[in-house]
């Protein structure tokens, strides 16, 4: 199995990127292409004391700029790193992507590159996030901030698919996400897709508010990209704070008390870290493709490449694309 890594996105490139690839390839049973300037990075290997064996470069020189419009990876970012890896998937060279580079254009280069599954309207970046009960996936976490109840649909879809091959839960409970539990709470939007998520064939539970998200009985929480980015944001927030607060409690404990309760923060701190899971995955899209955090570092890449290799080994985007085809009647496209 290959994995294409962009060696050039997010802000710790390209040291970080390639530490992760090289335990990846030691650890993963993984060879792994990095794309971008092969001087850059075998300068960068050789300074650090980085093995690249296992790894292959397809080299470019141009790196898409964050700044720049989403649209320009298919036109003037079509020779960049993150382009040229899209290519190469899509050319069959590669098994799945990585890039933490801008989202927009990592969507809009997956959408137009690598394409769509036959029948998905829209690609949804879905992050894993921790909760009481283990992780739960959210999506869309801000792509498509305009959904027709069938795009909601086909989220809850992916995301169930991705659940249950990737992160081994088997018949993921699927929950929309309102502002309230009755089904006749709403906007259009939602009480439209409630009713195409009851017929589905799904694990609907129905309804759940934002404050039932942290619980994570509920393991695909489905809604449009403008509500599920604001959750997301929160989310993350809301943790950062509690990770302050329980470092400022603690301070004053003395070293008895602190020592005393060292091993559940750290497992806390484990658990609320994104470094973990690598990445959100780009459902939807005909091969994996995942998008690391921007500020990811050599264990978020090392875990990225084992989540697109989870995506690979469990077949994701072929589940998707059977079930979509299963209930293509029954679901309006």
């Amino acid at each position: 199995m290959k994995i294409i890594v962009d060696a050039f996105g997010g802000d710790n490139a390209p040291l970080e990127v390639l530490k992760g690839c090289e335990k990846a390839v030691k650890e993963l049973d993984v060879g792994v292409i990095l794309t971008g300037s092969k001087p850059k990075i075998t300068k960068c290997a050789e300074e650090n004391g980085i093995s690249l064996s296992g790894m292959e470069i397809a080299h470019t020189d141009d790196v898409f700029d964050i700044h720049e419009e989403p649209k320009e990876i298919i036109k003037s970012g079509k020779n960049s790193s993150m382009a040229l890896g899209l290519t190469l998937l899509s050319q069959g060279k590669g098994d799945a992507f990585i890039s933490a580079g801008s989202t927009g254009a990592l969507v809009m280069g997956a959408t137009f590159i690598v394409k769509r599954i036959k029948g998905i309207k829209r690609i949804a970046p879905s992050p894993v996030l921790p909760g009481e009960n283990g992780s739960f996936i959210l999506l869309d976490a801000g792509a498509n901030t305009e959904c027709r109840p069938e795009m909601l649909v086909q989220f809850a879809v992916m995301g169930s698919a991705y659940m249950e091959k990737v992160m081994g839960i088997k018949n993921p409970t699927v929950g929309l996400l309102n502002i309230g539990a009755e089904d006749s709470k709403g906007r259009e939007l939602e009480i439209g897709t409630y009713g195409l998520l009851k017929s589905s064939g799904l694990n609907f539970i129905g309804n759940i508010e934002a404050r039932d998200m942290p619980k994570a009985e509920c393991k695909v929480v489905v809604t449009d990209g403008f509500t599920g980015n604001i959750a997301l944001k929160l989310y993350e927030g809301m943790g950062a704070f509690f990770s302050r607060k329980i470092k400022w409690i603690f301070s004053g404990a003395g070293k008895a008390g602190a020592l005393f309760s060292l091993k559940k923060i750290k497992l806390l701190r484990k658990q609320m870290d994104y470094k973990q899971v690598g990445g959100s995955a780009l459902l939807g899209v005909k091969k994996p493709v995942i998008k690391a955090h921007g500020s990811s570092d050599a264990t978020a890449f090392f875990n990225a490449v084992r989540q697109a290799k989870r995506c690979v080994e469990g077949n994701v985007t072929g589940e998707i694309e059977a079930y979509v085809a299963k209930t293509a009647d029954t679901v309006r496209e």
